[in-house]
């Protein structure tokens, strides 16, 4: 793996020289610090296309460009090197990928016999996928095994090798591999599983594919699955494609490294293994899905939007993909775009659940309450309202109710929500805090926050309830601590110190409750502005007297 060199370590200050490139440099450089590799890859462009740029520069481009996914650029970066200068892993890795995507086997050997490119398990996995391609299965099988007697390794070994088999059409030995029969079991992920069963439709035993697959889904949501088990369920006859040609291989080599960093190494080298799928196999889906993760973990929401829009539109993962790409324009403010993306999804999947859930759930973030009830419903209606691990959709549906003023549909759907999922602080404290704020009910309001505070008591908005339930009650002084505590846990909160104030007025503390309001408009709110100022000018015994009183306290125990 790349353990010498790092983005942050790379992306060093280059000597600042009266040649014209410092500023390029440095706005290029700033770029890529933020992560807008874009704005970065355009810099180096405009930079290599310099005659005097120095060493610093192009490692730094190279790293950028294979970030992009923008390997041609990086070879060509890293061939401006002086002979005697020794080019770094990603210039190394960079020129691996492209000869891999062009067929230049020699050249991929050679940079492997030369030290590797990527660390033990890629470039033992790119071993014996480079002797397959050269039509040597025996030697590319027994570079499998013998990456497998590396501790740690084996897995990926025999996985890969049981690949290789199917290609070659073995079905019988890739079964075994797979199955555990060989070396004990894999471990499970979808697209082991989906080869399994690949492997099993080829060998006619389709009942035993079937069981395969059910367990599988039973236990994850992956639409490639779903979709073989309909397809074998329908006497479909299934085909093997999971690696189809020895570059499909190589590609998934890419991912499988990429998927065992993302997460524990440096989102860079993660990012550039998984372009490096995408290169060798345009429509490796779960890299293209994987890339667009990173990138959106990086708020590349643009880069993460152009990954998604990648994945085929016929693929089993699309309206997965499709669902993501719409958070990912809800993520960079283009609201309208991701509805678009969402409502086309209600007409072209409309079966699914998960799609009317997404779109009611986008509804809803954009205050538009009315339209994601509906939604709401259709997804629920498809649901059966009986699963308890989607209680969150109705729970949802009961916030859009309330926002609507249509209380008594919210409370059910909150009360429904508990059956499905007992003693869920959100719900709980929704179900409460509502209850104070219809003046209803409060006793059992103030004793289901109680129990949303006791289960997350760190957590400042429900805290907040809990002094508002008993600001309601009329017990200030007890009011008085959780409120002070939930400004501390949530300081920024402008509702909440708004809250701070009203209790503070109510124990006689009208100094500190005036600077409370004043806070409370600094941080700008988006509601309530007007009243703040009102108090600010009169004092809240005045606001209340002129909105008819605190509420129906006596109205505790309807």
């Amino acid at each position: 793996m790349f353990r010498t060199l790092f983005l942050a370590g790379a992306l060093l200050a280059a000597p600042v020289h009266a040649d014209g490139t410092a500023g390029p440099y440095l706005a290029a450089r700033i770029a890529g610090f933020s992560n807008d590799y874009r704005a970065a890859g355009d810099y180096y462009s405009r930079l290599m296309r310099r005659q005097d740029v120095n060493t610093e520069i192009v490692e730094s481009a190279i790293i950028i460009f294979s970030v992009l996914g923008r390997f041609d650029d990086a070879v060509d970066a890293a061939e401006t090197l002086d002979e005697e200068t020794q080019p770094s892993q990603f210039a190394r890795a960079a020129q691996m990928i492209t000869a891999l995507r062009d067929g230049r086997l020699a050249d991929a050997q050679a940079l492997l016999d030369d030290g590797g490119v990527g660390g033990a398990l890629l470039d033992g996995l790119l071993t014996a996928w480079i002797a397959a391609a050269d039509g040597e299965t025996a030697r590319a099988l027994a570079a499998f095994d013998t990456l497998a007697e590396t501790e740690g390794f084996a897995p990926f070994a025999w996985t890969h090798k049981a690949y290789a088999l199917a290609m070659a059409g073995d079905f019988e030995g890739a079964d075994d591999i797979l199955s555990g029969r060989a070396h004990g079991p894999l471990p499970a992920n979808a697209r082991a599983i989906a080869a399994h069963a690949q492997v099993l439709s080829q060998l006619e035993q389709p009942e035993v594919a079937l069981d395969l697959l059910q367990k599988a889904t039973a236990v994850s949501n992956s639409p490639v699955l779903e979709d073989l088990e309909a397809r074998i369920s329908a006497g479909e006859q299934v085909f093997y494609d999971m690696v189809a040609t020895p570059q499909d291989g190589m590609a998934e080599a890419y991912f499988t490294l990429a998927a065992l960093l993302a997460g524990e190494s440096s989102t860079t080298f993660t990012l550039l293994n998984a372009r490096g799928a995408t290169v060798l196999r345009p429509d490796h889906v779960d890299a293209l899905i994987l890339v667009a993760d990173l990138l959106e973990s990086q708020d590349q929401h643009d880069l993460a939007n152009a990954a998604l829009t990648a994945v085929p539109r016929e693929h089993p993962v699309f309206f997965a993909a499709e669902l993501a790409r719409a958070e990912v324009l809800l993520s960079s403010d283009r609201e309208e775009a991701a509805i678009e993306v969402l409502q086309s999804l209600t007409r072209s999947r409309a079966e699914r659940k998960e799609v009317w859930a997404a779109y009611a759930d986008a509804l809803r973030r954009l205050d538009r309450h009315s339209q994601a009830v509906e939604a709401y419903d259709r997804a629920i209606a498809l649901d059966g309202g009986a699963e308890s691990e989607n209680w969150f959709w109705i729970y949802a549906r009961g916030i859009s109710r309330e926002r609507t003023g249509n209380w008594a549909g919210a409370e059910a759907d909150f009360r429904r929500a508990l059956e499905l999922n007992p003693e869920q602080p959100n719900v709980l404290n929704y179900l409460g805090y509502g209850l104070v704020e219809q003046r209803i009910k409060l006793d059992e309001a103030l004793d289901l926050i109680e129990r949303a505070v006791a289960a997350r008591p760190d957590d400042g908005y429900i805290t907040d309830s809990l002094g508002w339930a008993l600001y309601r009650l009329g017990r200030f002084e007890e009011a008085v601590e959780p409120m002070e505590r939930a400004v501390m846990l949530r300081p920024l909160d402008p509702l909440i110190n708004d809250h701070l104030g009203d209790v503070l007025w109510q124990v006689d503390r009208k100094r500190e409750a005036r600077f409370q309001w004043r806070r409370a408009l600094s941080l700008e709110p988006e509601e309530q502005v007007e009243r703040i100022k009102r108090k600010l000018e009169v004092g809240l015994d005045v606001v209340l007297e002129e909105e008819g009183g605190i509420g129906a306290i006596e109205a505790a125990q309807d």
